[in-house]
C-alpha cells in the first residue's frame, strides 16, 4: 500500500540560520525527500540568509553535500539532486544589521499564490529583531508564516518575553512553535489510535487503567553542548516533548479535526495537572547526572569530565523521572510516570498504557496467574503498537497461560518509508495547518507547571543523584515507581 502525496503551492521558504546544523541535518533532507516524492516543485525556492560569505553556487554545494551526507543512498537520484538545488539561493545578511534586507524583499515574490514562510533557525534573542526587519522592510505579509525553534525560553517570563517580540509582527495564527516530536507518524498515530477505534475509548479512563509510563530514553551523552548545561532534561525534554505526548495521551475527544480544537483539549490537560510544588518535589520528582563507565572493553566519560573547567561541578540534571498526576474526572488517582535522559540503557521513546488487572479469576488452576494488559506504543526506534494480552498456550495437560503481544510493526505493515518528523512539519507550515504546532497558551502553561520544580531544585543543597551511563537511571527512580507498588517498564515482554 502505497501513501497518497498531497501536492502543496509553491512557496518562497527564507531560512534564516541557513548555515547551521540544524539546516544541513534536518531541514535540507526534509525538504529533498518532500521534492523527491514530487510534493513540490521547481516553482518553489529555497531563499537562505545567513553572515557567512557565500555565493548561491556554495549554498548549492552544501546543499548537495547535506543530502550525500544524510539522505539514505538509495534516495539520492542524480538527476533529481540536480533539480533540487537549483531551488537554492543566498543572500548575506547579519540580521542585526540593515543591510542586505533588501536583497531578501528583492528575493521574494509577490504573486499572493506563492506561500511565504521564514524559518528561523537562530538563537531565540534574534526571533524580535528579525520580526521587526521584516515588518520595517516591507518583506511581512499578513499571510506568511514563521517558524521558531526552541529553546523558547528557560523559565514563564523568558518564554513571554520571546512570544511578545513575535507577536509584535505575527498574529498568533502566523506562528509555528516546532517540536519535532509532534511530527512523528507513531505520535500522531495515538489520535488515530484513541479516536478511529472504539475499541480503546470506553476504556480509557481511570475505571480500567491503573497508570501510564512515558520514557524517552537517548543512548547517547550531551557532550560539549554548551546549551545543554544551561538547560538539563527537564527544561530540555519534559517541559515540551513529554508534556506534549502526555498531552495526547490523557486529553479528551476534540469537536473535529481542526488545529484549535485540538490544542484547547491539551491546554485543558496541562492546566489539570496537580502542581508539585514545595515538598511535594522531593516525594515526586527524581533528577540524575550520568557518571562514566571504564573497564577493559569499555570507556564512557561522565557529564562532569565531558564539561569545560569553567563549568566543573554542574549540577545539570541529564535525567529526570515525575510521577505527574491529572485533576479531571476520567483520570484521577491515576499517576502519569514520565522519564528522560541521557546515557541510558537504550536509545527507546515510548508510551505504556497499563490497564487494570481483571477482577476475578476463574483460572484457579491454570499454571501461570493472569497478568494486567498492557498497551505499548514505541515512538522509535522500531516504531509500532503492541498490546499484551493472555492466552492459554497450546498443548494438551491442562491450562497454560501465557501473555503474548498482539504486535504492529509499522516496518512490516507499511512497506514503504516512514518520512522523517521535518517533512510533514515543513508542509504544514506551507498547508497552513498549525495542528501539530504549539499554541502560545500551551507553551505557558506547560512553563507555569514546570517552573516550581525548576525552582526547588535551585533551592535545594541536595545535589542530582549520580547513575552508572549505559543504565536506566538512579535509584531514586526506581523507588519513585516501585514504592506505589509498580514498576517501570523496560521492554522485556516477549
Amino acid at each position: 500500500m502505497s501513501s497518497r502525496i498531497i501536492p502543496v503551492q509553491p512557496f518562497d521558504y527564507v531560512v534564516f540560520g541557513a548555515t547551521g546544523d540544524l539546516t544541513k541535518r534536518k531541514l535540507i533532507p526534509a525538504l529533498y525527500h518532500r521534492f523527491l516524492d514530487g510534493q513540490f516543485d521547481e516553482q518553489s525556492r529555497v531563499i537562505g540568509v545567513s553572515r557567512s560569505k557565500l555565493s548561491d553556487a556554495d549554498f548549492q554545494q552544501a546543499a548537495r553535500d547535506a543530502v550525500t551526507q544524510f539522505v539514505e543512498k538509495q534516495y539520492q537520484e542524480k538527476d533529481v539532486v540536480d533539480r533540487f538545488v537549483k531551488l537554492f539561493s543566498y543572500i548575506v545578511n547579519d540580521v542585526t544589521d540593515e543591510a542586505g534586507w533588501g536583497d531578501i524583499r528583492k528575493a521574494l515574490r509577490d504573486d499572493p499564490k506563492v506561500v511565504r514562510a521564514f524559518y528561523l533557525a537562530v538563537a531565540p534573542d534574534l526571533f524580535e529583531p528579525i520580526a521587526e526587519q521584516l515588518s520595517k522592510t516591507k518583506v511581512y505579509r499578513r499571510d506568511a508564516r514563521v517558524v521558531i525553534e526552541k529553546p523558547l525560553g528557560h523559565d514563564l517570563e523568558s518564554s513571554k518575553e520571546i512570544n511578545d517580540g513575535v507577536a509584535k509582527i505575527f498574529e498568533e495564527d502566523q506562528v509555528y512553535r516546532i517540536d519535532h516530536y509532534l511530527g512523528k507518524e507513531t505520535v500522531q498515530n495515538l489520535l488515530a489510535l484513541r479516536f478511529a477505534n472504539m475499541l480503546f475509548e470506553p476504556i480509557w479512563n481511570s475505571a480500567h487503567i491503573d497508570h501510564v509510563q512515558l520514557t524517552v530514553a537517548e543512548s547517547v551523552g550531551a557532550g560539549t553542548r554548551g546549551y545543554y548545561d544551561e538547560s538539563g532534561a527537564l527544561r530540555d525534554m519534559i517541559q515540551n516533548h513529554m508534556l506534549q505526548l502526555l498531552c495526547l495521551v490523557a486529553m479528551e475527544p476534540p469537536a473535529s479535526d481542526d488545529a484549535n480544537a485540538l490544542r484547547d483539549e491539551k491546554l485543558k490537560v496541562l492546566r489539570a495537572l496537580k502542581p508539585i510544588v514545595n515538598g511535594d518535589v522531593a516525594r515526586n520528582t527524581v533528577r540524575g547526572q550520568y557518571r562514566g563507565v571504564k573497564s577493559e572493553t569499555t570507556s564512557v566519560a561522565s557529564y562532569q569530565d565531558e564539561l569545560p573547567e569553567n563549568k566543573k561541578g554542574s549540577r545539570t540534571e541529564t535525567f529526570v523521572a515525575l510521577k505527574a498526576e491529572i485533576e479531571n474526572w476520567r483520570w484521577a488517582g491515576v499517576p502519569f510516570y514520565l522519564r528522560t535522559g541521557k546515557r541510558m540503557a537504550e536509545r527507546v521513546s515510548e508510551i505504556c498504557i497499563q490497564f487494570k488487572p481483571i477482577p476475578h479469576s476463574v483460572f484457579d488452576h491454570a499454571e501461570g496467574a493472569p497478568k494486567a494488559n498492557k498497551l505499548i506504543i514505541r515512538l522509535q526506534p522500531n516504531e509500532g503498537v503492541k498490546l499484551m494480552m493472555m492466552i492459554k498456550d497450546p498443548g494438551p495437560g491442562g491450562m497454560r497461560l501465557r501473555e503474548v503481544p498482539l504486535n504492529l510493526s509499522f516496518a512490516e505493515t507499511f512497506a514503504e518509508r516512514t518520512p522523517e518528523a521535518y517533512e510533514r512539519l515543513l508542509m504544514d507550515v506551507i498547508r497552513g495547518s498549525q495542528t501539530l504546532f504549539m499554541r502560545r497558551d500551551e507553551l505557558e502553561a506547560a512553563w507555569a507547571w514546570v517552573d516550581p520544580i525548576r525552582d526547588a531544585w535551585e533551592r535545594s543543597s541536595e545535589p542530582p543523584q549520580t547513575y552508572t551511563a549505559g543504565t536506566w537511571g538512579p535509584s531514586g527512580a526506581i523507588a519513585l515507581i516501585e514504592r506505589d507498588g509498580r514498576t517501570w517498564y523496560e521492554g522485556t515482554d516477549q
